[in-house]
C-alpha cells in the first residue's frame, strides 16, 4: 500500500508510524509540509513535494493521509476528492459550519465512502465494551450525562504555545482536544444535540500565575511545538479558553453537562451515562468502566489500567485499535468503521456550536443548522 501525507508533525508521524507497524508490506512514498518535523518517523527518505496536487499526481497513492493544521483540512480533503483517492483526515475535519457545507457538499458530489476520520476514542475498549451494554438495552433509554476532559498543565501549555491557541488555526478548544467526546455522546445519546449553552474563559494561563521556578518552566515546555508557535504560555497572543462548561440537550431529551479544563495537575476523562434502567460510569485516563442495573447489580466491570489496553500506547490503546480496524476496513475484512466522516462533522458542529453560545452569552439553537446539514442527505 502506497501512502502519502499533508502534513508531517508528531501526530501524523505517529499514525503513520502505526500503520507501517501494523502493515510491514505499506510505504510512505511522500509528504507534503512546508515545515515538516518529524520525517524520521516515517523514513528520513521519504520524498518530499512542494504541492498537495503534485504528490497526488506524481504517486498514485492508495491511502492520502490528511495531517496538515486544521485551517488546511478543508483544501487537502478537496484535492484528494477530486483525485479520486482513499483519504484519512485528523480531526477535526474543518474549522466552522460555513466550511462543514462546504464539505457536505463535496461529500453529496463525490460520497462519503472515500474518507474515513481519526476520531479515535470510538475505538478505544471502553466503548466496545460500553456498546455492548448499550446494544442489551442495559442502561435502557439515555435520561442524562455528566463528562470531562481535564488535561494536565503541561498539555494545557502545549496549547497555548502551539498553533492550536488561534481559533483561526484550530477552530478553538472545545472543537480541538474535546470532539472526540462529543462523538461518543452523540453515539451514546443516538442523537444530536438540539440546544446548547456555555460559559468559559482563560483564567490559569494568565501572567498573574506564571512560572515560579525554572523546574515549572521546564514542565510547561515538556510538549513542543514547531509551526507557528510562541515561548511563553502564559503571555500568549492565544484566543482559546482553558477552563469551559457546557450544557447540552439533545434530540432524544437526554440532557449532559461537559466540562474541561487545561491546568488539572491529577488529570481525568470521565464519563457517568444515566439511564431509565441503569447506569455507566467510566475513566479513559484511569483505566476502568461499571455497568450497573437498576437494582444495583453489576452488569460489567472492566479494569483497564494494566494489560494490552494500558500497554498499547497512546489515547489509552484506542490509536493502535484504530490502525488495525482501518486497515482491516482498507483490505475489505470488515464492512465499515465505528465512526464516518458523517458522525465526525456532526460532532464538529456541535462543538462550534458551544463555543458560539459562549461566545454570545446566548442559548444556541442547532434546530436549522441540523436541517441545512441534514439536506446534503449524507446518510442516505
Amino acid at each position: 500500500m502506497k501512502i502519502v501525507t499533508a502534513g508531517i508533525g508528531l501526530r501524523a508521524g505517529h499514525v503513520l508510524s502505526l500503520i507501517l507497524e501494523e502493515m510491514p508490506q505499506a510505504e510512505v512514498v511522500g509528504f507534503y509540509d512546508p515545515q515538516p518535523s518529524h520525517v524520521d518517523m516515517i523514513g528520513a527518505d521519504t520524498p518530499r513535494y512542494d504541492s498537495v496536487q503534485d504528490m497526488l499526481e506524481q504517486t498514485k497513492p492508495d491511502l492520502f493521509f490528511v495531517g496538515s493544521p486544521n485551517e488546511f483540512h478543508l483544501e487537502h480533503i478537496e484535492i484528494g476528492l477530486r483525485a479520486g483517492v482513499r483519504i484519512l483526515t485528523e480531526k477535526p475535519v474543518v474549522t466552522t459550519i460555513d466550511d462543514t457545507m462546504t464539505l457536505g457538499a463535496l461529500l453529496q458530489e463525490f460520497g462519503t465512502d472515500k474518507l474515513m476520520v481519526g476520531l479515535v476514542l470510538r475505538y478505544s475498549q471502553h466503548m466496545r465494551d460500553l456498546r455492548i451494554a448499550l446494544d442489551q438495552g442495559v442502561l435502557g433509554p439515555i435520561t442524562s450525562l455528566e463528562a470531562n476532559e481535564h488535561i494536565a498543565p503541561y498539555h494545557g501549555a502545549f496549547f497555548m504555545r502551539d498553533w492550536r491557541r488561534m481559533h483561526s488555526h484550530s477552530g478553538g478548544f472545545m472543537l480541538e482536544k474535546c470532539c472526540h467526546d462529543i462523538d461518543l455522546y452523540h453515539m451514546i445519546t443516538g442523537s444530536r444535540p438540539k440546544r446548547v449553552a456555555s460559559f468559559g474563559a482563560r483564567r490559569s494561563f494568565i501572567p498573574q500565575h506564571a512560572q515560579a521556578t525554572n523546574a515549572e518552566a521546564e514542565l510547561f515546555h515538556v510538549k513542543k511545538s514547531v509551526w507557528n508557535s510562541v515561548d511563553d504560555p502564559f503571555h500568549s497572543d492565544g484566543d482559546i479558553i482553558d477552563c469551559q462548561t457546557a450544557l447540552l440537550e439533545f434530540e432524544s431529551g437526554a440532557s449532559m453537562t461537559f466540562h474541561t479544563n487545561l491546568n488539572v495537575p491529577d488529570e481525568h476523562r470521565r464519563f457517568c451515562v444515566m439511564g431509565a434502567k441503569g447506569m455507566a460510569e467510566g475513566d479513559f485516563v484511569r483505566g476502568y468502566l461499571k455497568v450497573t442495573r437498576r437494582d444495583g447489580s453489576r452488569f460489567s466491570d472492566h479494569d483497564y489500567s494494566a494489560g494490552d489496553a494500558k500497554t498499547m500506547g497512546a489515547h489509552y490503546g484506542a490509536d493502535r485499535m484504530m490502525v488495525r480496524d482501518i486497515l482491516s476496513y482498507l483490505n475489505g475484512d470488515i464492512q465499515e468503521l465505528p465512526v464516518s466522516i458523517v458522525d465526525a462533522l456532526e460532532a464538529g458542529i456541535s462543538a462550534l456550536a458551544i463555543d458560539q453560545a459562549r461566545q454570545s452569552g446566548q442559548v444556541y439553537d442547532l434546530t436549522d443548522t441540523w436541517e441545512k446539514f441534514d439536506a446534503f442527505g449524507l446518510r442516505g
